[in-house]
């Protein structure tokens, strides 16, 4: 009679473990930049949605312009807040600036200080910059990274 087979044994289990944990130690931070891309693409598909109902208002010459104007709710908002700023087309000197949409994510997410812009500019075109310290390739190709904080 031959040998019946009870099971792995000892190596045969650590070789398993072994190739679990190089997975895991490859898949694990990849994962994790996903992660990051994916809030920040978020981030900028909010603002972007925004842009056009923006436009709009600067169009029909409206400077008091609130989220709820634009057709967002504040409790719509994820990882952050969303801050609209110079729409009346000048500051508290008077002078001349661009209307400013900004997201700032909050500190529950990978980011904690760095805020997305959307800033229109005087051809009517609206620009993206991304300003503190996102690393690595989380930023859009559609957004200019700035990592000089505001």
């Amino acid at each position: 009679m031959g040998r019946q087979q009870r099971g792995f044994t000892l190596i045969e289990l650590m070789i398993v473990v072994a190739i679990i944990g190089i997975l895991a130690a490859i898949a694990i931070p990849q994962y994790q930049n996903y992660v990051a891309r994916s809030e920040v693409s978020s981030a900028l598909a909010t603002l972007k949605s925004l842009q056009t109902p923006a436009e709009l208002a600067i169009q029909e010459g409206e400077t008091d312009v609130a989220l709820a104007d634009l057709g967002l709710s504040d409790s719509a908002v994820q990882n952050g807040s969303i801050t609209l700023s110079n729409f009346s087309g000048t500051d508290d000197a008077g002078e001349s600036v661009s209307p400013t949409i900004e997201f700032a994510f909050d500190d529950e997410g990978n980011f904690s200080s760095e805020t997305l812009t959307l800033e229109r500019k005087d051809d009517g075109g609206w620009e993206c910059t991304a300003s503190g310290g996102f690393g690595g390739d989380v930023v859009p190709d559609s957004c200019v990274a700035n990592t000089t904080t505001p």
